[in-house]
Order: structure tokens, then C-alpha cells, then sequence
């Protein structure tokens, strides 16, 4: 299964039928505008596309954009806290685009370090993939993928945000400062990749 997000709406594809304020069985001759349709210019908040043969039902999918792939990751200092950017009046963690022969994991250490100013981060596992869809000025429709990665910092430094990338404020926040704090002001596709970290670390 398949959760991609567009303003804040989610196009679920599966291979069963799920849950959600519509859905549709894809037969393959669809084009997938009226999905970006349906949840840009209607109040519906969700589609589940779904079809017997997911691999192929996300293969059309991904052919029908322009596919950009990101870096990122969770950040956890000793005391077990995670490090979160503030951008655009959002808090969101800190990635950025993969660039040409590099590898998801030096793409993701290399994101970190640009925008939060900390280095000699320990690379541990990787967590998840997040998937989100946007318009660029040219009308052209973007697939975002991007990589998630748990890190460790037991380093001395103190993060500094990168001002140039529109980042106001980098800071390590404890579980209740994240629920306090970071959920109500933050994306879906945020709050998924926590809750996966989250499972994979129980407490």
C-alpha cells in the first residue's frame, strides 16, 4: 500500500479496496489527472485507487509525473530528543533533494548537515519512504519521493539553521514538546514517518 499526499489530502493505492471518501478500481486506462483534480479543486479529503496488481498500478502511477527523489532524517541526541526545522510557519524535518551519483544515505547525512549545521552524525537504519505530489511554476506535476533515515548526534555543536533554505529555527525537542508543539504545526507525511520510527523504537 501506497499513501501519497496533495495539499494535505491522501490518494491511498492499494491492492484491495480501503476505507476512504472514494475509490476507484483502476482497469489501467485512466488517466491519473483526475485524481490531482478531485483533490485540488473539491472538498473531497481522500481517494483510494486500488487494483489487483499493486506493482503495476504504482508503476502507472509514478509514469504519470515527473519523479523527484529526497533525503532525510531523525535525528536523535543522547538524551532522545529529535531534531526539528522550522520553515514557512511549519515544523518539518530536515531533507533535500538527492543529487546526480549520490547515494540516498550521503544525500541524507549531507541534508542534515546543510540545514541544521551539525556534523559527525552516525547513520543508523533506514525508517520509511514518504510520498507527496505538488505543481511546479510550469504546470508540470512532481511525485516526491524521499528516503528517511534514523541518525545519532553526540556531538557538541550547536545546530544553526540554514537562513538561505528559508529555515527560521533548528531545535531538539523531547516527546512532549513534540506533541505539543510539533504535531498541531506540522505535515501528514511528518506525522507518518514519527509514527514509523516510533514503532520501530518502542520505548
Amino acid at each position: 500500500m501506497y499513501k501519497v499526499f496533495i495539499n494535505e489530502k491522501k490518494i491511498v493505492l492499494s491492492q484491495e479496496p480501503q476505507d476512504s471518501p472514494k475509490t476507484l478500481n483502476y482497469d489501467g486506462t485512466h488517466s491519473f489527472e483526475f485524481a490531482i483534480d478531485l483533490l485540488t479543486n473539491t472538498p473531497s479529503q481522500g481517494l483510494n485507487i486500488y487494483h489487483h496488481d499493486l506493482d503495476q498500478l504504482w508503476s502507472d502511477f509514478k509514469g504519470f509525473f515527473r519523479n523527484i527523489e529526497a533525503a532525510g532524517g531523525i535525528v536523535l541526541s543522547p538524551e532522545n530528543k529529535i531534531l526539528f526545522i522550522h520553515r514557512l510557519g511549519k515544523w518539518d524535518l530536515p531533507k533535500g533533494k538527492i543529487e546526480v551519483g549520490e547515494s540516498r544515505e550521503l544525500a541524507a547525512v549531507r541534508e542534515v548537515e546543510e540545514e541544521c549545521g551539525i556534523f559527525d552524525l552516525e547513520l543508523k537504519d533506514f525508517i520509511n519512504s514518504t510520498y507527496h505530489i505538488y505543481t511546479e511554476r510550469d504546470g508540470k506535476k512532481v511525485l516526491k519521493t524521499t528516503y528517511w533515515f534514523e541518525m545519532f548526534y553526540n556531538g557538541n555543536g550547536t545546530p544553526k539553521p540554514q537562513i538561505e533554505e528559508g529555515i527560521s529555527e533548528v531545535g531538539w525537542k523531547n516527546e512532549a514538546e513534540i506533541e505539543t508543539e510539533i504535531l498541531p504545526s506540522t505535515f501528514y507525511n511528518i506525522k507518518l514517518i514519527l509514527n514509523d520510527f516510533k514503532s520501530k523504537n518502542p520505548q
